[in-house]
């Protein structure tokens, strides 16, 4: 049985080996390493990250976080890409539904303590989701924001105890529309319609400027929603 030791340090050699590797090589190591222990997360802005795993793993379960507070859009995307995807996606939700979240927290928490209301409908909902998992690929890039930018493509979420793997980490704005047009994929259609990061429907608005994620938690000070901290 391997030891946190163990996979830390493979997770360490691995980095430096595949730092030039393609995402789909990345994703074909991940799955050759963990096979049924590979996971795949994806928030359903887009289906690459789908795309890539089911290439080397049909069938690969894939994690989708139901806040409660999603664009209609957003939950249409995750079941066309059930009907559609080789994959096998787990729709994972918050111990409290939004009524008795508002009940026990008061109206609206995601306005009053933000990150409160992302530890308890994203990040403690995920946490429980990985744990059957010795790994878990994520569409994180480089490019996303100034916060992401030194993400490696294969890490140790030591918070976890998961081999963490970033395919796309590498990849700028450009690589990632050129491989959904040239693959045809399906993508939410809010980004055809401004936003350019999706999030929950009352903490995201249209994107403005340069910054990617600009959208998210508009006003605040927030970046992130507390999943790759």
């Amino acid at each position: 049985m391997s030891t946190t030791l163990d996979l830390a340090d493979l997770a360490l050699h691995a980095n430096a080996e595949l730092e030039g590797a393609t995402a789909l090589e990345i994703m074909g190591w991940a799955a050759e390493h963990f096979g049924s222990g590979l996971v795949v997360t994806s928030s359903m802005a887009d289906t690459v990250m789908i795309h890539l795993a089911e290439q080397v793993a049909p069938g690969i379960d894939v994690v989708f976080l139901d806040t409660g507070y999603h664009f209609v859009e957003t939950i249409g995307t995750r079941d066309a890409v059930s009907a559609v995807h080789a994959v096998n996606v787990i729709n994972v939700t918050a111990d409290l539904t939004v009524a008795e979240q508002d009940a026990r927290y008061g109206q609206d928490l995601f306005a009053t303590d933000p990150d409160r209301c992302c530890a308890m409908r994203k990040v403690a909902p995920l946490s429980r989701a990985l744990e059957p998992y010795a790994a878990w690929a994520t569409g994180l890039r480089r490019a996303d924001s100034a916060a992401r930018a030194q993400t490696p493509v294969v890490s140790w979420d030591a918070r976890r105890h998961i081999i963490k793997v970033a395919p796309i980490a590498t990849w700028s704005d450009d690589d990632v529309a050129g491989y959904i047009e040239r693959n045809g994929l399906m993508v939410n259609p809010l980004l055809d319609d401004g936003y350019a990061s999706i999030g929950c429907e009352p903490c995201t608005v249209r994107s403005t400027g340069d910054d990617a994620r600009g959208g998210r938690w508009a006003g605040r000070a927030k970046t992130e929603c507390g999943i790759h901290l």
